[in-house]
């Protein structure tokens, strides 16, 4: 996403078909869609490009008024920034409810921001309710704009619309590949919004102690010593097992899809309940899907500690998932920003490890010498021969040993050449592939 490109807010009260817009306009299911009132929650953001111009959608939660609840004051707070962030508001009410209280009080919220306002009313399905709208003039808001986000009937035209009301600005043209898309993941209430929030320096996604406050994938553009990232904060991975509703599951399919976007992972464990299977089960989507990984044990400072701390904990995450040595591992506390500062220098380097390419005479020149001090185990009577290696992809780093009989070789040896090879040319935090192939 390209923060010169103007910004479009989609706002209204709950249930009005917000995320549907969001999702119709976009093309594709990025926010939450449910019956269930408040789904969305913070804000969440697709560039949109409609006939060559490009511009910013946010989706927001359902902004309610007057509440005493946690959440939905969180839910505003985040409505009222996404409004001041914003070009250009889309008001959303439904034409089905008519015009209600609530939709009376974003009006006036509205018109105090300022900031220019598209009145939409969905759930416009015919023309015989297209020609009811006149009564939502009164939210004074100007011409009501009747669509229908569920069948898409006149979403072209609320698009040229948003054009004529965005300020003229060349195309901007950004390539999500050639800079580092980093996942904020890990279980419910183990601080990853706080984490998101401490990097990013303001309180763009909603923190609170309640698990699963984030359902949505948020993601942050940061500059970071001239080079551009892309922060994802991300919904709580669970366990199957442990997702009772609907929007628990959509919410961990957008965290698999954040992983699958990204190149490097950040995984926030919550340090004072220890490393947990679930941790160790989150670790493993992100390795089988060849991301870098940085495992962030945040939360260090409720930690009692003694000399020993850091030792003790570094085993319990060796004894349950051995590979765990060769990624980094940052002891910090979001609430205190305890070696915050560290986290994206580390995934930087991570990032650049994935994109290493080692020559195919470097490789060969190392491994000579380890070939010929430890051969491959004889199977079967016969002699193995690794003849030469080479690097064949990179990002992930995939290699490539050519030997006489690959079906020969056994884990144990592809593990220690794993091993070597980390040892001689680095890789912290990668995940390697290793493939045997007939020569």
């Amino acid at each position: 996403m390209s923060q010169s490109n103007p910004i479009v807010a989609i706002v209204g009260r709950p249930n009005v078909g917000k995320s549907t817009l969001f999702n119709r306009i976009a093309q594709k299911r990025k926010s939450i869609i449910h019956s269930e009132a408040g789904i969305t929650r913070d804000r969440v953001y697709e560039t949109v490009n409609w006939t060559g111009r490009q511009f910013v959608l946010v989706d927001t939660g359902g902004f309610i008024p007057e509440s005493d609840d946690r959440i939905e004051n969180a839910i505003r707070l985040q409505v009222r920034m996404a409004i001041e962030e914003a070009e250009l508001v889309l008001f959303v009410v439904d034409a089905v409810d008519s015009v209600t209280a609530m939709d009376r009080e974003i009006a006036t919220m509205l018109r105090t921001a300022g900031k220019p306002v598209v009145l939409v009313v969905n759930k416009n399905d015919n023309e015989k309710r297209e020609r009811e709208v006149y009564e939502f003039y009164e939210l004074g808001h100007g011409d009501p704009f009747p669509i229908s986000a569920l069948n898409g009937r006149r979403i072209g035209d609320l698009l040229d619309r948003v054009l004529e009301a965005l300020p003229r600005e060349a195309p901007q043209e950004t390539d999500a590949e050639d800079h580092l898309q980093l996942a904020i993941v890990g279980m419910p209430n183990a601080g990853k919004s706080s984490v998101l929030n401490a990097i990013l320096g303001m309180e763009k996604a909603i923190v609170t102690e309640i698990p699963g406050t984030t359902r949505d994938s948020i993601d942050s553009e940061i500059q970071y010593y001239g080079q551009p990232v892309t922060l994802i904060d991300t919904a709580g991975l669970r366990k199957k097992r442990y997702i009772s509703t609907a929007v628990e599951f959509y919410s961990m399919v957008r965290a698999q899809l954040a992983l699958e976007r990204c190149q490097v992972a950040l995984c926030v464990i919550d340090a004072s309940k220890g490393f947990t299977r679930q941790d160790a089960s989150i670790i493993r989507a992100v390795l089988d899907r060849k991301k870098g990984l940085v495992l962030l044990l945040n939360k260090w400072d409720l930690v009692e500690k003694s000399d020993m701390t850091y030792r003790e904990f570094e085993q319990e995450i060796a004894y349950q998932f051995r590979a765990m040595e060769y990624y980094p591992k940052l002891f910090i506390s979001a609430k205190t920003r305890q070696r915050v500062s560290k986290i994206l220098d580390t995934a930087m380097g991570v990032y650049a490890a994935r994109r290493e390419r080692i020559t195919t005479h470097k490789l060969n020149q190392y491994f000579q010498k380890v070939i010929d001090r430890t051969p491959p185990p004889a199977m079967k009577g016969k002699h193995i021969k690794i003849k030469y290696v080479t690097q064949v992809k990179k990002e992930p780093p995939v290699f490539a040993f050519y030997c006489s009989d690959p079906k020969l070789i056994k884990e144990e040896y592809r593990r220690f050449l794993e091993n070597q090879l980390r040892q001689g040319f680095g890789f912290f935090g990668v995940p390697l592939t290793i493939s045997f192939r007939q020569k």
